[in-house]
């Protein structure tokens, strides 16, 4: 690992405005960034400079604003291919996050390739978003969805999923970062066995990207999505990085404007990657946004941005350890930045309500993640998700609202 300086977090709380605010009467602290992380001054200049000087389509004008407008959106289409180590800015593709790049993937290569009796793999420690197209992928195909099993702690079986994958198997889909777990899975080793079958490899990324560094050709991955809103960036914008020759063979996603090259009544002839599976007006700010996201996290160093998070993980884990009637939900050998607990005798829901009172925001429910729910036995979990601000002294107030449910319940 490349030895980087401390994150200056007094700074980096700085550049968070939102941070600095009262919520019931007491200092913020926020906990949630696995939903959605907050937005940094950077990003926040970004959209506004575009909002305030360069509103103007892109692709289609020869004034001066949508040159600017252009040149911006593109730029970041170039720090992304950099950030996830593509190898060329044409197999970066902006979709509305996560969630739309794998229905893209599930309605075009998967209606495309799958015939019925193909087989896609999943993991149970899947989001929805990485469940359902799927699932709707093999109402349509006559496809079988197989599901590889987890541990108690969270990890894959990797024996068992080694023996799901046959020549049958034509698509694995798996998360790098678990949401609900905070697992880090062995995904280059993961890949490596389904390329051995044939299969084509699909990343989410949505909970790896803004903890740890990736570089999709040393995995061989062959998509990568993530969303901007995780990663410090706008709502609405997330990514899909595919190889080029698959995306080449790849129909459109949605038909209009700027994915074409030239449209009669009798035919369409598309447009070139990275516009064929960019229709329409895209979310330009979302865009210009995403690669402001980009900028400052390169800059600080995602070596030293990994290891601050290690650190207030290790001590957030030692100190809910402490916390009475308090059991941790996800204990794999490696994990993110991802606290899942429930406390005997209170629900989740009333934890979340708690802990607001004393001015810290945690995430309750299933993270919309209800098999990974059901295999533990529960109905949801409290959730304390880290980010690149967040400190020791945050652990310490999560932990004093919790024994402050506990003395509330009894």
């Amino acid at each position: 690992m490349t030895d980087r300086p401390a994150l200056d977090l007094a700074q980096i709380r700085e550049d968070f405005p939102a941070l600095n605010q009262s919520v019931r009467g007491k200092s913020l602290v926020y906990l949630d960034s696995g939903a959605s992380a907050q937005t940094p001054r950077h990003v926040l200049a970004a959209i506004n400079k575009f909002y305030l000087e360069d509103r103007a389509n892109i692709h289609r004008g020869v004034h001066v604003l949508s040159q600017r407008a252009t040149a911006s959106y593109e730029k970041a289409r170039v720090s992304v291919q950099e950030m996830l180590g593509a190898a060329e800015s044409r197999e970066i593709i902006f979709t509305r996050g996560t969630t739309e790049a794998i229905n893209l993937l599930a309605q075009t290569y998967g209606r495309s390739e799958l015939r019925e009796g193909d087989e896609i793999l999943i993991s149970h420690m899947e989001h929805h978003s990485n469940i359902v197209p799927w699932q709707l992928l093999c109402e349509q195909t006559g496809a079988k969805l197989k599901v590889a099993p987890i541990d108690d702690a969270g990890d894959i079986i990797f024996e068992a999923y080694e023996e799901l994958l046959s020549e049958r198997t034509k698509i694995v889909s798996i998360v790098h970062v678990s949401n609900a777990l905070g697992t880090i899975n062995p995904v280059k080793k993961m890949i490596d066995a389904a390329h051995d079958k044939g299969a084509i490899f699909i990343l989410d990324g949505a909970q790896a990207v803004p903890h740890m560094a990736v570089d999709v050709q040393q995995l061989d991955c062959d998509f990568y999505a993530f969303s901007g809103h995780k990663y410090y960036g706008p709502t609405g914008i997330g990514v899909l990085y595919g190889k080029a020759d698959l995306l080449q063979k790849m129909p459109p996603y949605e038909g209009g404007g700027d994915m074409i090259l030239s449209v009669t009544f009798e035919k369409t002839k598309f447009n070139d990657l990275p516009y064929k599976f960019e229709a329409g007006t895209p979310n330009i700010a979302g865009v210009i946004g995403l690669g402001a996201a980009v900028e400052y996290m390169t800059a600080l160093g995602m070596d030293a941005v990994s290891a601050h998070e290690a650190r207030i993980l290790e001590y957030g884990t030692e100190a809910l350890k402490q916390v009475p009637g308090l059991k941790l939900i996800g204990t794999a050998k490696k994990r993110a930045a991802v606290l899942s607990f429930v406390l005997d005798g209170i629900h989740p829901h009333d934890l979340g309500t708690i802990v607001d009172s004393e001015g810290v925001a945690i995430r309750t429910g299933h993270h919309c993640a209800q098999p990974v729910m059901d295999r533990y036995g529960i109905p949801a979990t409290a959730r304390a998700s880290l980010g690149i601000y967040n400190t020791e002294e945050d652990i310490d107030r999560l932990v004093l609202g919790l024994k402050r449910a506990i003395e509330l319940f009894g």
